[in-house]
């Protein structure tokens, strides 16, 4: 039988990226939250560790990782069944892609924060990565542009969230950018990403100019600092829809090629626990994602 506290000391060492917050945090000495961890490796008969700075987790570490979440969660659910916490918030993180985040997500999570006592722990990757964090254990549910079914876990269709290429009008009269631009002239064409993962860009590309090479590229991983610096004449760059209307109404942006979008369809994945908390999650997200993701 594995001791529960071994367990603790490893997602403790992981969430306090370190072995001393990790202590300070359990009320333990360092010595003992190691000595915990390495009772935990030799019953199991695996490294689930790596001592680096920060720690991180082997590939087994992420599988044990992943079923001290859930059984955590569980544990959850059961004390607030049978004794409710008066006051206490409990923490619940999910995965989720940067534009989902600024458009619709905190809408949907809105009422359920306050109906069920929550604290949210976001963690924000590309929507065909964030795949990776539910594998690993780091949240119980994500959202993402993939349809596999993870393991364990349930899928579930957002919709399509439609993304627009679009430039700032400067931008269009010092490029001398007509409707029927060419391959050559956008390879030249400075375009915005939001970091070294996203490929909406390059997706826009191939597809409708059958580009697949490099082209000059600026890089920032803010929602709002990107639509600022298309704003401001900088790069054209692939735009959310519920973001790119009201700029394009207000004068601010307009199509790079009209009638050039891309569809990105999105989907809910969430562990297979039965519980409560994750069926209440799972339709706020499914039901509200339907008002903005078509």
């Amino acid at each position: 039988m594995i001791d529960i506290r071994q367990l603790q000391a490893l997602a403790c060492v992981i969430d306090e990226k370190g072995f001393d917050k990790a202590a300070r945090k359990l009320g333990l000495t360092q010595s003992a939250v190691s000595q915990r961890i390495k009772q935990l490796e030799r019953q199991l008969g695996k490294v689930l560790l790596i001592r680096s700075t920060p720690p991180n987790l082997t590939h087994d570490g992420h599988i044990v990782m992943k079923y001290f979440r859930q059984m955590e969660h569980l544990q959850h659910e059961m004390l607030n069944h049978y004794q409710p916490p008066a006051g206490q918030l409990r923490t619940l993180a999910i995965g989720v892609n940067a534009d989902s985040l600024a458009t619709w997500l905190l809408d949907a999570l809105d009422p359920l924060i306050k109906s069920e006592q929550l604290l949210i722990d976001i963690r924000v990757d590309d929507q065909d990565r964030t795949h990776d964090l539910l594998l690993s254990g780091e949240v119980l549910g994500c959202v993402s542009s993939s349809n596999s079914p993870v393991n364990g876990c349930n899928c579930y269709s957002l919709g399509t969230m439609t993304y627009l290429c679009l430039i700032a009008p400067e931008f269009k009269q010092r490029h001398q950018i007509y409707d029927d631009i060419s391959a050559t002239q956008l390879q030249t064409l400075p375009c915005l990403e939001f970091n070294q993962e996203d490929g909406l860009e390059k997706r826009y590309l191939e597809h409708y100019f059958g580009i697949t090479g490099p082209v000059p590229t600026h890089r920032i991983p803010s929602v709002e600092s990107y639509l600022d610096f298309i704003c401001r004449g900088h790069a054209w760059g692939m735009i959310p829809a519920p973001q790119a209307y009201p700029a394009i109404a207000n004068g601010d942006l307009i199509e790079l090629k009209p009638g050039t979008d891309l569809q990105v369809p999105l989907f809910w994945h969430i562990w297979d626990l039965k519980s409560e908390l994750s069926r209440k999650l799972t339709e706020t997200l499914t039901r509200y994602a339907g008002h903005f993701v078509h």
